[in-house]
């Protein structure tokens, strides 16, 4: 569990931030909030050479971890490049060095394959170019609840702005698996991610046309991994555009098709508050949770078990 005082270590396992002043502004921030901040060494360094670059990055990434002054590790942002690491990861220093690690969108990559190979639940959530230079106070409350409070994740609460729309009805329990559909999707097959069997599935994606997202999800259940899952859980599926009358139409008729009895089972809801959005909800990935959703519209998940020891 994070306290007040503690150190927060700050990486960038993915692209490199353009704007440094959000990445001061976001230090400010947790600063501000009580606890010590720590950069990496080449902390939003930009090289073009993979080899250099991925160097970089697994340097800090295992640094740390050793440091024995460092309890939460934040990533800078997504993008993309952390799924360069995962052959190259040390991941007996993580075992040996349990902490706390946030980032989500290309972050993924790391969370799902330190959870495969070290069991380490780890934080979907806010980064420190993306949210934390400016969280709104939705962000701000589930990051900080998810991160000091054992009891917080018990109960969770959406945002009201995301209406939960309930395509198959019913309940579940189940270790939460996901992050971003697209480098989720990229993982199957590799041995960096976990068996879905009694998991709890969480998907969001950003700039991805609906025939995208159903290859992704036909992969998925063509791998059989759809038919493993206990529950399925769809957050918000943006762009940089409004979607188009005729593309929302096309999702629905994606999400109904992937949630069908052939396809899986247990229940799918649509409408969480996960992706890349303003309002985001921090979600521990590997944590047992429960999932209930009703056609009248009702919804409600929470954990199974403490998230953070106290």
């Amino acid at each position: 569990m994070l306290r007040k005082g503690d150190t927060i270590g700050l990486i960038s396992p993915s692209s490199h931030c353009a704007h440094p002043d959000r990445i001061e502004q976001a230090v400010r921030y947790i600063e501000k909030n009580g606890y010590r901040v720590e950069p990496s060494r080449h902390l939003n360094c930009i090289d073009t050479d993979p080899a250099i670059a991925d160097g970089h990055k697994l340097l800090d990434l295992h640094d740390m971890f050793t440091n024995p002054g460092i309890q939460a590790i934040i990533c800078l942002r997504g993008g993309a490049g952390a799924s360069r690491l995962l052959k190259k990861i040390n991941y007996d220093i993580i075992a040996a060095n349990p902490k706390i690690l946030v980032g989500y969108s290309d972050i993924t990559a790391l969370s799902l394959a330190v959870f495969a190979k070290t069991g380490l639940i780890s934080f979907s959530g806010p980064m420190l170019a993306t949210e934390l230079y400016g969280p709104s106070a939705y962000t701000e409350e589930h990051f900080w609840g998810m991160l000091t409070s054992p009891s917080y994740a018990l109960s969770i609460r959406n945002h009201e702005n995301h209406s939960i729309s309930c395509i198959r009805p019913g309940k579940a329990e189940g270790r939460l698996i996901g992050g971003n559909l697209s480098v989720l999707s990229s993982m199957i097959g590799t041995p960096f991610l976990s068996s879905f069997r009694n998991t709890l599935l969480f998907m969001e994606d950003i700039n991805e046309p609906a025939y995208r997202i159903d290859r992704m999800f036909a992969h998925l259940s063509n791998a059989g991994l759809l038919g493993e899952c206990s529950g399925i859980m769809l957050g918000q599926f943006t762009g940089d555009t409004e979607t188009s009358a005729e593309e929302e139409f096309r999702l629905q008729h994606i999400f109904r098709y992937y949630s069908e009895p052939d396809q899986m089972n247990g229940p799918v809801m649509r409408g969480l508050s996960y992706g890349h959005i303003r309002d985001l909800m921090t979600i521990p990935v590997g944590a047992r949770f429960f999932l209930e959703t009703a056609a009248s519209g009702y919804f409600s998940l929470g954990a199974a078990e403490h998230v953070i020891a106290e």
